[in-house]
């Protein structure tokens, strides 16, 4: 970690404007922003979601748990790496969003191009969070009530899923400011370690006859459906410019510090999660770990509930990004200078995140399968775990050093090389996937209708 840390940096900059070097310039005070302990609560309530269900098959998938355990762990050296580059390139930079970066990075095209891309990966994972606690009420309420529950209006999935969203989610969708969450997000992280000792407690009870264990791939390429689970699982790079921007004493040194917390945390939950849950029911395990035990265990509806309550938590967070997104965007398009930007502030605001919100409940309504969003979800967030940071290192060496006359900046130009070429290699697997997964499920569909 020093060493990565050493190795990006330096003592220049580039303006978000202009993209030219600039003096460096101190630091302003964020005295009042969050401590370490409220950043690493900030990164793990990005990071580690309610893809922890879904390890344990990708873990099957992949073929056992040592195939799962060795790609985690090549993937975790490159997610950590994608962090610190972003987190330097904005210190260059100056910037608050990721899209701030690859504007310093790119230009307009890839302020364009990046705040696109990340108002579509928020859009798509917020609308899966809201599906997800429609998905928990509904398998409560049917253990708790029968299944006679959905024919009573108030039980209802649309109008619970509605309430709950408005009462828990919509009034943290207007902060101005992302650690406004950090308490909020304390919540979710505790939630979450609920599961995962639950799960861990399901395993050690030995109650379940498991399936077939793989103890290796059936085809070298299955170590790639693995790829989808963990880029979805550790995706907090969208956000982790905005947490980076709130940290009390901004500096690289300190983000280090607060990202290895936070991944290490996030690592041992999903190699938990994965390990116990796999070995519990081996190829039996289903796409959610929770649905293979009883719903009528007061211990697992417990665990259903801080799934809802982890997505409560974690919903904020994306809008916040997305919400950003759009803002940029907007004001690009417009044409809007710094004043008129300055003063409708709060009323864009308080316009997208509410527009936001409405169309994603809609969507979550209506929309009768995630799988395939999130192969594609997944495909997106290995374009901003690989692509987007090697993109913004690859310029900012050049910038600093247009000869690359230095034996530090023509290892990081090779880094950034590394990270452009995996990451669209990764992108180009993990959306293959999910355009075979959608032509089964089409196929399928077929096949009922003949």
């Amino acid at each position: 970690m020093n060493s990565i840390e050493e190795s990006l940096e330096d003592d220049s900059k580039w303006s978000i404007s202009t993209g030219v070097i600039e003096s460096q310039q101190p630091r302003a005070d964020n005295s009042s922003g969050s401590g370490r302990l409220s950043a690493i609560f900030l990164v793990i309530n990005a990071a580690l979601g309610a893809g922890l269900l879904n390890f344990p098959q990708a873990f099957d998938q992949a073929g056992g748990i040592l195939a799962a355990l060795t790609v985690q762990a090549v993937l975790i050296v490159w997610i950590v790496g994608a962090l610190l580059i972003l987190a330097h390139c904005a210190d260059k930079a100056g910037a608050l969003t990721i899209q701030d970066v690859l504007q310093a990075a790119c230009g307009k095209t890839g302020l364009i191009t990046c705040s696109i891309l990340v108002a579509l990966y928020c859009f798509g994972t917020c609308v899966t969070f809201l599906i997800i606690i429609g998905d928990q009420f509904d398998r409560v309420l049917l253990s708790v009530w029968g299944k006679g529950f959905c024919h009573l209006w108030y039980l209802d999935r649309s109008f619970t899923m509605t309430m709950s969203s408005v009462v828990f989610i919509l009034p943290l969708c207007y902060s101005k400011r992302i650690d406004f969450l950090r308490y909020v997000s304390s919540v979710g992280v505790v939630a979450v370690l609920y599961v995962v000792g639950l799960i861990a407690y399901k395993y050690w009870l030995g109650n379940f006859v498991p399936g077939p264990i793989k103890t290796a791939p059936l085809s070298w390429t299955d170590i790639f459906l693995v790829v989808p689970a963990i880029c979805f699982g550790y995706q907090c790079h969208v956000s982790i410019i905005p947490i980076y921007s709130c940290l009390q004493n901004r500096n690289l040194h300190n983000f280090s510090i607060v990202c290895t917390f936070a991944i290490i945390f996030c690592v041992a939950a999903y190699t938990i999660a994965g390990v116990c849950g796999y070995l519990t029911f081996g190829s039996l395990v289903t796409s959610d770990i929770l649905e293979s035990y009883s719903g009528e265990n007061p211990f697992v509806l417990l665990g259903i509930g801080a799934i809802a309550i982890k997505t409560f938590t974690t919903y904020p967070l994306l809008l916040f990004c997305g919400r950003e997104a759009i803002s940029t965007v907007w004001c690009e398009l417009f044409g809007a200078s710094q004043t008129e930007i300055a003063l409708t502030e709060f009323r864009r605001r308080v316009a997208i995140a509410s527009f936001w919100f409405l169309f994603t409940l809609l969507f979550a309504v209506v929309s009768p399968d995630i799988g395939v969003v999130i192969d594609v979800l997944g495909s997106l967030a290995a374009v901003f775990i690989f692509v987007f940071p090697g993109l913004c290192l690859l310029q900012s060496t050049l910038r600093s050093d247009p000869g690359i006359y230095l034996n530090k900046h023509r290892f990081l130009i090779l880094a950034a090389f590394a990270f452009i070429v995996v990451g669209t290699f990764m992108f180009g697997v993990v959306l293959t996937q999910a355009i075979e997964r959608f032509a089964d499920i089409s196929k399928d569909a077929q096949h009922l209708c003949e």
